[in-house]
């Protein structure tokens, strides 16, 4: 089963070993042609014990393995019938034009600009928007990229290879955007790459292409301390007065995400029905996060009771039906800048910055559970609610500091 057709084709039957340990292994026929390979799912699965891997064939000790030769020997006659018949009709013969003549015109339409498609249109109900809009971002930068650089407008799944995908990154590295943005820093750089290995993932269990052009690629985040505020810093903003209406709703939907630990959207979509009372007779917030869609139960502090009956008969939360007013997140960020400033605050106010400032000055520092914080924040996994219990530990190594201090300003005093 294994010899050479011709000088420039050949077949061979083999079990690919998994990343994956399992009792079975796929069989790939590996197809060379003129040097080069190219490797074909035959859909059929083998017990490595009971394969001759120098024959490729399964060793005939039952039917079973008797009927998978001959679909063996009848799937490798069809392969080289198709290269006999490209042969005669004088076609160019490389791994890349045998394999989409013999899958025909439908296994050559997959191309990368129709995955970006089907991944961005067909599973949107399945992603949240905000997150869509990041792999529409994704999905123009490779756009340029596949014009600038390789001049071309779409580019076949098959022939995404590892260069390919280092390619792209150094693109992404050194793009300098037209307008006022700013460049991609390190991690943003790794954010689209992880978009775009979620998308050739797809590909991947569809079967459009068969090896994986990111096996070999590792992402590089360079890991941040998130920021938050201090007990002192959050003090300042609650009790500064703003005269301007704007001002008012900003620091009040800031304030209640700082005691409740909701992201801007979750905060923003809120409605009546979702303060609840819970079991223990306390108003609870119940909802799930827009993001993962995880369940989110966050008993209500007073301070964010305080913000929920100051809004309840405002007009525009009736209109609306929202337990706060909406506004946008880009004029949030916008305007809380507008408070950071007035109020002395040196740091990047974002609304997200109140989510920090809710796991760590609010409840990990005052002793709440690092298993209560993660579900109270939606978490899926504890993992990354210790990102925060990191900032923790450098706020009580600083607070041993202090008491070495006094401690040592008392002995001298004695």
């Amino acid at each position: 089963m294994n010899e050479t057709i011709t000088a420039t084709f050949s077949v061979i039957f083999h079990l690919r070993i998994e990343r994956e340990k399992h009792d079975l292994l796929p069989i790939y026929a590996r197809i060379t042609i003129n040097g080069k390979r190219i490797e074909l799912s035959s859909k059929q699965m083998m017990n490595p014990d009971h394969w001759n891997e120098k024959r490729g064939i399964a060793k005939p000790i039952n039917d079973d393995y008797r009927r998978l030769n001959n679909y063996l020997e009848q799937l490798k006659s069809s392969y080289v019938a198709c290269y006999r018949e490209m042969s005669l009709q004088k076609k160019l013969i490389t791994t890349e034009t045998f394999k989409k003549e013999y899958f025909g015109t439908n296994e050559a339409e997959y191309t990368l600009c129709k995955l970006m498609n089907y991944h961005n249109i067909d599973m949107k109900e399945s992603i949240s928007w905000g997150t869509m809009k990041n792999y529409f971002t994704t999905q123009k930068y490779l756009e340029r990229f596949l014009k600038e650089k390789k001049q071309i407008s779409d580019i076949g799944l098959t022939e995404i290879n590892y260069k390919f995908v280092t390619d792209f990154e150094y693109y992404l590295k050194t793009y300098k955007p037209k307008d006022h943005q700013k460049r991609l820093g390190n991690n943003g750089v790794m954010k689209h790459m992880e978009r775009f290995r979620k998308m050739i993932n797809v590909a991947l269990k569809n079967e459009w292409m068969e090896k994986d052009p990111f096996k070999a690629y590792k992402l590089k985040f360079v890991k941040y301390e998130r920021g938050y505020l201090t007990d002192d810093e959050l003090k300042t903003i609650e009790e500064k007065e703003f005269t301007i209406e704007r001002l008012q709703m900003v620091q009040d939907l800031f304030i209640f995400s700082c005691y409740t630990g909701l992201a801007y959207i979750d905060t923003v979509t809120l409605n009546p029905a979702s303060v609840v009372k819970r079991i223990d007779g306390q108003n609870w917030i119940v909802t799930q996060r827009a993001k993962t869609k995880t369940p989110v139960k966050v008993p209500l502090l007073p301070k964010a009771i305080e913000i929920i009956e100051k809004y309840r008969n405002h007009p525009r939360c009736i209109a609306e039906q929202t337990l706060l007013p909406k506004m946008s997140n880009q004029k949030l960020n916008g305007y809380l800048k507008e408070i950071a400033d007035l109020c002395g605050i040196k740091k990047n106010m974002t609304f997200h910055l109140a989510r920090h400032t809710f796991a760590t000055t609010i409840t990990l520092s005052n002793g709440v559970p690092i298993e209560s914080v993660s579900k109270m924040l939606g978490h899926t996994k504890i993992s990354t609610t210790q990102v925060y219990a990191k900032v923790i530990e450098r706020k009580l190594s600083d607070d041993m500091l202090l008491l070495k201090k006094k401690l040592l300003s008392k002995e001298r005093k004695d």
